[in-house]
């Protein structure tokens, strides 16, 4: 598996690298500072994603294999034109979490470029075959190398990262969670545009849960510019 350079949970460098890939600069990341209700009032609106980084313990890896086996056969069906992919490229979490997250928002508008024809190219393909195009896609790899060097500490591509990013959208009333190295989305229930918010910080307060001693978790969201 070939290795990008990690991004950082740097909103600025999210923000600047989602603008590259062509992104209207009417959608910024923001750091999410606080899980409780007065806390989450604070994200600016309307918000289309939260995205959630947190480290790949022992707790997490033993929750994601039960959860496969109890999910695997029972399936709950996923909206047709819900955009999900698979990882295949090391370290590229952050970015499949964010092409996710603006996928699977068609109000985002998308100028032509980097994301727009990844999209357009791979709408119709499997997640796996999408998760092979991003691998493939020399356009992709720049601008993802690029902007992980602006980060505050230096990257290495062949150090082990033991952190992931997930996002989390409300896809037709559901809360999706959609996580590249899964095999399918995560359905956790119904929501709304009034309660998505709070909805994707319980699910986040679930995965800090499983790992009680464990701080390094980030919260971002994907919200309307603050200019």
């Amino acid at each position: 598996m070939n290795a990008w350079l990690p991004l950082e949970s740097n909103p600025d460098v999210l923000t600047k690298y989602i603008n590259k890939l062509g992104v209207s600069e009417e959608w910024a990341l923001t750091d999410v500072v606080g899980l409780d209700p007065e806390m989450l009032e604070w994200i600016p609106r309307p918000v289309k994603a939260i995205i959630l980084l947190f480290p790949i313990s022992e707790a997490y890896e033993k929750h994601r294999a039960e959860e496969h086996a109890k999910l695997s056969n029972s399936l709950k069906a996923v909206p047709a034109d819900l955009f999900y992919m698979r990882q295949f490229t090391s370290n590229a979490c952050g970015t499949v979490a964010l092409i996710h997250s603006v996928a699977n928002n068609k109000s985002i508008s998308l100028s032509d470029g980097i994301l727009k024809s990844f999209i357009d190219s791979t709408r119709d393909l499997t997640p796996e075959e999408r998760g092979k195009a991003l691998h493939n896609d020399t356009s992709f790899t720049e601008g993802h190398q690029e902007l992980a060097q602006e980060g505050q500490t230096a990257a290495d591509p062949q150090e082990k990262v033991n952190h992931h990013f997930v996002a989390f959208i409300n896809k037709d009333g559901t809360l999706f969670e959609l996580d590249g190295r899964k095999e399918f989305p995560i359905n956790h229930g119904p929501t709304s545009e009034e309660t998505f918010v709070q909805d994707a910080a319980k699910v986040c307060k679930e995965f800090m849960a499983r790992d009680p001693d464990e701080l390094r978790f980030t919260v971002m969201a994907l919200t309307a510019a603050q200019n």
